[in-house]
């Protein structure tokens, strides 16, 4: 077999796209760099930056700082892990009975819509309150904080990922369901099998989204008396009269949410890439 060379009209054009695509690389970083100038420049002659440095960029504070904020740091990660796996648990099982159909779980329907409406609707930080100081009371027992942290930020995340869900179910054609009913599946089968393959792939992008929202919020666990990174940072900042601590945890933050949030643009764009192509989802 001959290989298939390409013409001369071919290779041209080849030449000119990468020499395009060079040139467009060389300008957009080019560009990068001037803005990144002038906004640097601005900044650092603005009358009061000394004092905002000084403040809340301080090198030595924030070495002093950093071995404390991380410890506290595992903490909210060791909440978020555990978070993950009771959030998927939980919302699913949510999203399964709002898709029930029939009148004999109208009951079930109207517990798990209340249940999405209220949660959705409390603030995260009064949901915070109500499990980190009024489940021990009524409990009458000591609850470790990571406990009541998961619960408090299962409670608030299970209904909105429970939408999300749901909203994925319900976008799979009826015409899948029936099908695979027509071909002896049950309802349990139908689901795993033929509908929730489908709808994870359209509920992808606002689940990652919802991870990211979830990955700050387990900052708030400070509040229940935590020693997490918030917490550390608080007592580094008491102790050097600086904010430098709490910008040490807010970069952890942005450290650990940043491949989340370009996973999920590179997953929404390659998305929509297969649907304009038609390419079957």
């Amino acid at each position: 077999m001959t290989s298939h060379a390409p013409s001369a009209l071919e290779l041209e054009r080849r030449s000119y796209r990468r020499g395009r695509e060079r040139r467009s690389v060389v300008v957009a970083i080019a560009s990068t760099l001037v803005f990144a100038g002038i906004i640097w420049a601005t900044v650092i002659n603005t009358p009061g930056w000394a004092g905002v440095q000084g403040a809340f960029f301080d090198p030595a504070v924030a070495l002093k700082a950093l071995p404390k904020v991380w410890d506290g740091f595992l903490l909210n990660l060791q909440v978020l892990g555990l978070s993950i796996v009771t959030v998927a648990a939980v919302a699913l099982a949510v999203a399964l009975v709002r898709t029930l159909r029939g009148p004999v779980f109208f009951p079930l329907r109207v517990l798990a819509a209340g249940y999405t409406d209220l949660f959705r609707g409390l603030p995260f930080i009064i949901v915070l309150y109500l499990v980190g100081y009024g489940l021990p009371t009524i409990a009458g027992v000591r609850i470790p904080v990571v406990v009541l942290g998961v619960l408090a930020v299962t409670l608030t995340y299970s209904s909105y990922v429970a939408e999300v869900i749901r909203a994925g179910i319900e976008a799979v054609h009826p015409s899948q369901r029936l099908a695979a009913r027509a071909l002896g599946l049950g309802h349990g089968q139908t689901m795993r099998r033929v509908v929730l393959p489908q709808a994870l792939r359209k509920m992808t992008p606002p689940l990652m989204n919802d991870f990211i929202s979830m990955q700050k919020d387990v900052g708030l666990i400070s509040i229940l008396g935590a020693v997490d990174a918030i917490a550390a940072a608080r007592s580094v900042a008491s102790l050097t009269y600086n904010f430098t601590p709490y910008v040490v945890a807010g970069l952890l933050f942005v450290l650990l949410a940043i491949p989340t949030i370009r996973v999920t643009d590179w997953y929404t764009a390659r998305l929509r890439a297969r649907e304009q192509s038609g390419a079957i989802l």
